[in-house]
Formats: C-alpha cells, sequence, structure tokens
C-alpha cells in the first residue's frame, strides 16, 4: 500500500503512473523467496521545484481533443522532394531511438524508408512520454511507451495525404491507397507525398485512424541500416560537444573537491592573465556548493586559465566520509532488524539440510560516458535557448529557469546526440544545465553578452560528478538435499537514490527506495529452470 499523496504536488503524468502503482497489489513472497531491506541511508540528491509547473497541461481541455503528443505537426514534416523528417520524442545516445521511432512512424505512413530521416525534439509538451507525461529517457521505456503513438502518428500523417489526394483529383478516399511514398489510384494516377504534404497539413487531423495488421508490416522486424551510421562511422555525426555558435565562448569550473563545499579563497591573477581569458567567475553549484568559472575564447583558453586558478576550499561544514568506515557502518546497519519489502517464514533457514550465505559489495562507480558532460547556454533578456544531451529536458528546462529567472515556456531545450549516458545525462537537480545557466549568468553580469558552452574534461566528470551510489548486498539461503530453495532471507543497504527527489512521496516507503532495490523485488519462483 503506498502513502497517501497529495496529488496536485505531482504533474498528471506522476500521479498516473501512482494511479497504475495503486491498481498493482504487492505479492508476497512464498516462504521460498523473500527480500528485507535493514536500511536505507538517506543521501539528498536534489528537488524538481519547477516540474509540476514545466510538465502541467491544460485541465480544461475537451477530453476528445487531440493532445500534443498526438499532433502530427509536431513530428512530421514532408518536403517537396519526399524526405520525411521524423522528430524523436527521446534522447538518441546510442541505443538506436533515432532509427526505431522512425520505422515505427514509416510503417503505418507508408513511406519510402530511403528518404526517411530523423532530428531530435525539444522540451515542448509534444515530445513528454506519453505514459508517464514529462519528458524522460530512460528504464528502456522507449518503444514500450511510444510504440502505439508513433503508428497512430504514422497513420493519421498517411490519412491526411489520401483526404488530399481525394480532394485534388474529387474521388472518393476509399478508392485511393498507399505505397513507398506515393498514393495511387485505381486508374494509374499517383501523387508523392511531397506533393501532397502541404495541402495534408492544413486538413483536420483525424482522432480515429485504422491501424495496419503486423502481419503487413514491410519496415518493422526487417534488417534495417541504422538512420546515423553513416554519420557515426565517418565521424561526421555532430554530439552536444560538437555544437557551435557564432561568437561563442568555452567554460571550464573548478569545482570543489567534495560537495556543497565552498570557496575559501581565490587567486585568479595568473588565470586572468591567461590570452583567450574573458572572464573569471565565482558561480553557484550544485547541493549548495561554489565553484570558479574560467570563460575563454576555447577550451584549452579556459582549462589553462583554470590551471592557473590558485583556490582554497572550505569544506568545514561538508559531512567526511570514509569508504572503511561507511562500509563498517553498512554491515552494522546489516544486522538490524529492517523494514521489509516482502514477509516470509524464514524458519526454515534454521533446519535447512543445506545453505549458504554470501556478501556482495558495489562500489561507487563513474557512469562514464564517452562523451564528457556539456551544454551550450545562449541568453537573452527574456529567453534561453541551450543545446544539451538531456534524458529529461522538461525537468532541465524548468531548473534553468529557476536560475535565471525566467518562466518555463521562455526556456528552449534542444536534445543533442549524446555519446552515452547511462543515466547521468538525467539528474535529479540537473546539475548539468543548473551549473551551465549559473555560468551564462553570471558572465552576461560581467558585460559577455556571448553564448556560453560548459564542458567538462574527463576528470572533471570522474572528481566531481554523481556516482552510482555504493550498497551492500547480504543473502542467506536454506536448500534441501535435492537442491531446491526453502527460504531465501536477502538484505541490502545502500544510499537511497530517489530520496529529495518528487519521487521520494511514491517510490520510497519505509525506509525502502524502489530504484535501489529494483533487481530483488520481483518475486522468484523455485525450482528455477
Amino acid at each position: 500500500m503506498l502513502p497517501n499523496i497529495d496529488y496536485r504536488e505531482l504533474p498528471r503524468a506522476l500521479q498516473h503512473m501512482l494511479e497504475r502503482g495503486r491498481s498493482t497489489p504487492v505479492q508476497a513472497l512464498p516462504r521460498r523467496s523473500f527480500l528485507k531491506l535493514t536500511g536505507t541511508l538517506g543521501l539528498a540528491v536534489g528537488i524538481f521545484p519547477h516540474l509540476a509547473a514545466a510538465q502541467s497541461t491544460d485541465a480544461g481541455e475537451a477530453p476528445t481533443a487531440l493532445k500534443p503528443t498526438e499532433q502530427p505537426s509536431a513530428f512530421v514534416q514532408i518536403a517537396p522532394n519526399g524526405e520525411v523528417m521524423v522528430t524523436i520524442n527521446r534522447l538518441e545516445f546510442g541505443q538506436g531511438v533515432q532509427t526505431a521511432l522512425p520505422m515505427i512512424l514509416a510503417e503505418e505512413l507508408d513511406a519510402d524508408w530511403n528518404l526517411v530521416r530523423s532530428q531530435l525534439g525539444t522540451n515542448d509538451m509534444a515530445y513528454v512520454d506519453p505514459l508517464f507525461g514529462m519528458h524522460l529517457t530512460g528504464g528502456s521505456n522507449t518503444i514500450k511507451n511510444s510504440f502505439t503513438q508513433y503508428r497512430e502518428l504514422g497513420a493519421r500523417v498517411r490519412a491526411m495525404l489520401l483526404a488530399a489526394a481525394a480532394d485534388r483529383w474529387n474521388v472518393d478516399v476509399s478508392a485511393l491507397r498507399t505505397e513507398a511514398g506515393v498514393v495511387l489510384a485505381p486508374d494509374g494516377r499517383k501523387l508523392g507525398y511531397g506533393v501532397l504534404s502541404e495541402a495534408a497539413m492544413a486538413l483536420p487531423v483525424p482522432q480515429k485512424i485504422a491501424l495496419k495488421d503486423p502481419k503487413d508490416f514491410r519496415i518493422i522486424g526487417q534488417p534495417t541500416q541504422r538512420l546515423d551510421a553513416q554519420a557515426k562511422s565517418s565521424g561526421q555525426q555532430s554530439f552536444g560537444i560538437d555544437f557551435k555558435l557564432p561568437g561563442q565562448l568555452t567554460a571550464v569550473v573548478a569545482r570543489p573537491p567534495v560537495f556543497g563545499a565552498k570557496t575559501a579563497s581565490l587567486d585568479d591573477s595568473a588565470a586572468r592573465s591567461v590570452k583567450g581569458v574573458k572572464a573569471v567567475l565565482r558561480v553557484p553549484l550544485d547541493r549548495g556548493a561554489e565553484g570558479v568559472a574560467v570563460v575563454a575564447d576555447g577550451y584549452w583558453q579556459a582549462s589553462q586559465g583554470r590551471d592557473a586558478l590558485k583556490v582554497e576550499w572550505d569544506t568545514s561544514a561538508v559531512e567526511k566520509v570514509d569508504s572503511e568506515k561507511q562500509l563498517a557502518q553498512f554491515r552494522e546497519i546489516a544486522n538490524r532488524p529492517g523494514p521489509r519489502q516482502f514477509d516470509a517464514d524464514m524458519a526454515p533457514l534454521e533446519t535447512a539440510p543445506l545453505s549458504l550465505e554470501a556478501e556482495f559489495v558495489f562500489p561507487y562507480l563513474a557512469h562514464a560516458a564517452m562523451e564528457p558532460l556539456n551544454c551550450t547556454v545562449r541568453l537573452s533578456d527574456d529567453r534561453a535557448e541551450i543545446w544539451m544531451g538531456s534524458q529529461s529536458a522538461g525537468l532541465d528546462a524548468g531548473v534553468a529557469a529557476n536560475v535565471l529567472g525566467l518562466k518555463p515556456e521562455q526556456v528552449v531545450v534542444n536534445v543533442q546526440t549524446s555519446g552515452g549516458g547511462f543515466g547521468r545525462r538525467f539528474s535529479s537537480s540537473s546539475d548539468t544545465a543548473m551549473e551551465a545557466c549559473q555560468v551564462a549568468k553570471a558572465a552576461r553580469a560581467a558585460g559577455l553578452n556571448a553564448p556560453v558552452r560548459m564542458l567538462w574534461s574527463r576528470e572533471d566528470d570522474m572528481r566531481g560528478g554523481y556516482y552510482r551510489p555504493t550498497h551492500l548486498h547480504r543473502a542467506r539461503i536454506g536448500f534441501d538435499k535435492e537442491g531446491n530453495v526453502l527460504a531465501w532471507d536477502h538484505t541490502i543497504v545502500g544510499q537511497s537514490i530517489l530520496t529529495g527527489t518528487v519521487f521520494e512521496k511514491f517510490q520510497v516507503k519505509d525506509g525502502i527506495d524502489a530504484a535501489t532495490t529494483e533487481g530483488m523485488r520481483t518475486p522468484i519462483r523455485f525450482p528455477c529452470a
């Protein structure tokens, strides 16, 4: 049973997630399968201060109106030459959605696959996950949640193209068919999608459409070259790190050695003397920390300027953590009684003919994406435009708006192809966007009216980025003489991922963080084949 929640505090989609969770009872494990969590050390990783505002939709919208996620104009543009540009509602960072989603749409559109192209979207509400209602790339949810969405988008555009052709030829639309980017009439006449696109997209969008029988698929399920394969294999693919605007400056940040530390003293005279350095700025960072940004003509000048800084850090208010002491604390917590995810009879453990006890320690691990973190910001008086690889563009836009004193709708996040991420490009505090906006804001206040790209080095990511938290697992398993499991007692101790975020209200209960236990909370049925 999930705790009571004030639904007004959550975006509509998160409310939907909660309703789905409440309708699915947690099934108690049989006595042979059991999961216990003895403790979770809270690690506040920030909050979503403007998520509800950024992600909300018009509550007065007519129930029959198409949602932004169902509007073809946001997802499909057909050029006069027949090229079909499909906009992706996710981040492409190697998993292949920039090909998979166009395949799904092109299937129902009956497009010529050779003329299909793709691009990434923005923080526009059209590009939220249709199930979760927020911009999100993660959890292997893209195809699962957007398969029907992209099929329907393609089918709607196809219906509009058929209607446009029927109007032009003055024939009944039911007499027409489509094939590989062309509308065909019974008498042999044909019109390419490019010729019809302008008239088609001006027509009303049909709400009800018929989808193909999967047996008629000709694109889905067939061997297909990825749309980005040639660019990536030839070195021509542009990533966020490659994005460049006229007059753009580059910033690197000297970050404290621990989260939350402040600048005690700063001597920046040598840094300011480096050729190409435009400014040295103290800037607020994630978790209340303070850093020093060096803004220069390019990355080399900025990094040389940062190396020349003489900074002393104040860590007096920051907890001092020792790995050995932390592990000892985890082991001590593991010995205490704690909240149980599933309750079961553990008596067979004491009498089992055979038993196994094991401890597993998972250390802090860096995400270490191939492309280091980066974010480019262009500011004006009432608008901000951001280019970055983002797994949650709406969240990043909301945090950016908060930093810059803007409304969420005044911030546009242009999602850029990324070289990996593994979750690092989705942070509950949007630390990358937040820091980049703090730097751009400070640079503008210092008179530098130019776009600013904040760029992390690989070393920055290793020293100052979020790590996957450390966890301790302890298992006690009892077997009979045939090897059948009689009882399984499993203890997990670790740092919470979701505590301090909007997800805490319905994903953390009685000290159990669902994100840290997801690999163990599904009941296991024995015997296993």
